[in-house]
């Protein structure tokens, strides 16, 4: 078992999946839960299970994340968010491999690595105890330190290349050439955001709606360029909802399908992609 810890936007997740693909475990599952997004009334269910008449409404039997992810990796983001009741289930999930649904006695053998990540000092969070310090110690088996991109500058440029080039695959667009100036221009930002805001930055930078000489940071656009930024998170996540469905998401988005149609064009935002979403995570649909 592995604890990263990081800034946000370090790229916590990254490595997480980075030592799934790499390991023996590749084969399986990589499941993804952050703990501090989850309401404490479902937390439970969805991560260990439930059984019918667990609760009002539980009718069918469900295996939790952890079970999904048997056989491969799960990771636990912001595990410092998992409420404390809960993290003695964890704790006898790691030490002896089984999980207990919702509503039963009955033990499921679980063979996965976890990988939990945090932004915060658990060790200083359990002596204040908000975080159990039996499980810290059990998670804290190998601890990965990331540092943030501030301190190590040398890896913009090569990390900004990369960015663009997935970028320019991903929207069918060519990858503009990365100048010097702009390079100069990248590495002298603080990059709050770490990798993730360096991420966004490249994909625009693609998407033509930034560009560094024109006058500062992305947080500087323009009213025109920062609205086509947030239109194309908020269409790619919709599509992400629905799974490519582009009928479902122009009416989630409240527009006509038409509309959603020309703006993916004018975008070159491909709806397929979206599709096999649901493949990747190994999940039932309705999870």
């Amino acid at each position: 078992d592995v604890l990263v810890h990081g800034e946000t936007g370090t790229g916590k997740e990254r490595v997480a999946r980075g030592l799934h693909e790499s390991g023996r475990r590749r084969q399986g599952n990589f499941v993804a839960i952050n703990c501090a997004a989850l309401p404490e009334t479902v937390f439970e269910s969805e991560m260990f299970g439930v059984e019918p008449g667990a609760f009002t409404g539980a009718t069918r039997s469900r295996a939790g994340k952890i079970e999904h992810a048997n056989g491969g990796t799960l990771f636990l983001d912001e595990i410092e968010g998992m409420p404390l009741a809960l993290q003695a289930k964890l704790l006898r999930v790691l030490q002896e491999r089984v999980v207990e649904r919702l509503g039963s006695n009955r033990l499921v053998p679980v063979d996965c690595r976890i990988v939990a990540a945090t932004k915060v000092d658990l060790a200083e969070e359990s002596k204040a105890g908000r975080f159990r310090a039996d499980l810290y110690y059990r998670l804290n088996v190998v601890p990965l330190n990331l540092p943030p991109l501030r301190e190590r500058r040398e890896d913009i440029p090569l990390l900004f290349n990369a960015f663009c080039l997935q970028a320019a695959e991903r929207y069918r667009r060519p990858q503009p050439p990365v100048l010097p100036a702009v390079v100069d221009w990248l590495m002298s930002c603080d990059w709050p955001g770490n990798v993730r805001e360096l991420q966004h930055a490249a994909e625009r930078y693609v998407l033509g709606v930034w560009r560094p000489e024109s006058g500062g940071a992305p947080s500087g656009e323009t009213l025109p360029q920062r609205v086509a930024a947030f239109e194309l998170r908020l269409i790619e996540s919709a599509l992400e909802q629905t799974l490519g469905d582009v009928a479902s998401a122009a009416e989630a988005l409240g527009v006509p399908r038409k509309t959603l149609y020309d703006k993916l064009a004018k975008l070159g935002v491909d709806a397929a992609r979206f599709r096999g979403a649901m493949a990747q995570t190994g999940l039932p649909d309705g999870r």
